[in-house]
């Protein structure tokens, strides 16, 4: 018997940053997001090597062998597996499991996409889908999140899981006592169409360590830095706005809340830009581009761009160009997705 799964990345539009919990717990956070066609997947195979669990993440070159229990260790080459194996075992089958697990991103790490914690969701639905487990949406994105921030200690937000969990579009809220509300958003055919012909998704070729950025971020909420979390109420109300925009097909105002939210975001932690990623959002506009961020935490990764569909081919055309990021930058246009994680089961004749 084979399990697989697939998990949708996400578009971080406004409001990233607000969803750690030493800001939200205290001012509440509001994010907007969208899941696009790439994915993270995980495949199950059951009935291989009696008494082995063997992890393998292709797209890493990555394999691990361990005796089967019902804990095992936590590596630093794949901590996200193990540790999504051992929150199964303790909270649903009680027993130790055999299987091998394969796993993939569409994205690198450090993309700035959400793939690591797209990576918990899409096992976490295997795992759902081969014991048939009780979990519905809400639980399987709080699952992913206890996963990550309080059994493994990976600094983070919220966003990601809720969004590969549920798909489409959603404004998130964020609370304290882990309080979280998912509001789909519908939006017109039309305004979803234009939305997705003015962005240009381009893969700087810097990946970065999301975490330390965000660390920077939890110090100074935390230690309630004025600057820090005037910065991040901006970041917050920028969601709110932006929301009201893409509803209404007001493409003028989400170029202005795009804008306003990176600048903001910026201000929020020093790691977030620096004068390579400050060049390339200038290149970016000098070439067609109205507005534009960079995905996820920071410091590399994907930057998101808004233009005129116009002139889009001029710009990836610039872009493939650029002297510093001709040679390692991609550009990628995608599509969004309505769906969120999904699995299905291939059984044996």
């Amino acid at each position: 018997m084979v399990i697989r799964s697939k998990a949708p990345l996400r578009l971080g539009l406004a409001g990233g940053g607000s969803d750690i919990a030493a800001y939200y717990n205290l001012h509440g956070g509001y994010v907007l997001n969208v899941t696009i066609d790439m994915y993270a997947y995980c495949t199950i195979e059951v009935g291989g090597s009696p008494g082995k669990i063997e992890f393998v993440a292709a797209d890493l070159d990555i394999k691990e062998e361990h005796d089967t229990a019902e804990k095992l260790p936590v590596s630093s080459s794949l901590p996200l597996h193990a540790g999504t194996y051992n929150s199964i075992v303790s909270n649903f089958v009680k027993k130790p499991l055999s299987f091998k697990m394969t796993t993939y991103s569409d994205a690198p790490a450090g993309s700035g996409l959400g793939s690591s914690s797209t990576m918990v969701v899409a096992m976490i639905k295997a795992y759902e889908e081969w014991l048939n487990l009780p979990l519905g949406e809400y639980d399987i994105s709080a699952l992913a999140c206890k996963i990550e921030r309080e059994d493994l200690s990976l600094a983070g937000g919220k966003q990601d899981q809720y969004a590969a969990t549920f798909g489409g579009f959603n404004f998130m809220e964020f609370y304290d006592n882990e309080r979280v509300i998912v509001n789909p958003l519908r939006l017109k055919k039309w305004i979803r169409n234009e939305l997705e012909s003015s962005l240009v998704l381009y893969y700087t070729g810097v990946s970065r360590e999301s975490a330390n950025i965000i660390k920077e971020q939890i110090r100074h909420a935390e230690k309630g830095d004025a600057k820090n979390i005037e910065s991040m109420h901006e970041v917050k109300q920028q969601a709110v706005f932006m929301k009201e925009a893409i509803l209404k097909g007001d493409f003028e105002m989400f170029s202005s809340c795009l804008e306003k939210g990176w600048l903001a975001k910026k201000n929020s932690a020093a790691s977030i830009s620096n004068a390579f990623l400050d060049g390339l959002y200038q290149y970016a506009i000098d070439n067609g581009a109205k507005s534009a961020k960079i995905s996820g935490a920071g410091g590399g990764g994907f930057m998101m761009i808004y233009c005129d569909p116009c002139l889009r081919v001029k710009l990836i055309r610039a872009l493939n160009e650029h002297p510093q990021t001709g040679k390692t930058g991609t550009v990628l246009t995608t599509s969004f997705t309505e769906r969120g994680t999904q699995a299905w089961t291939i059984y044996s004749n």
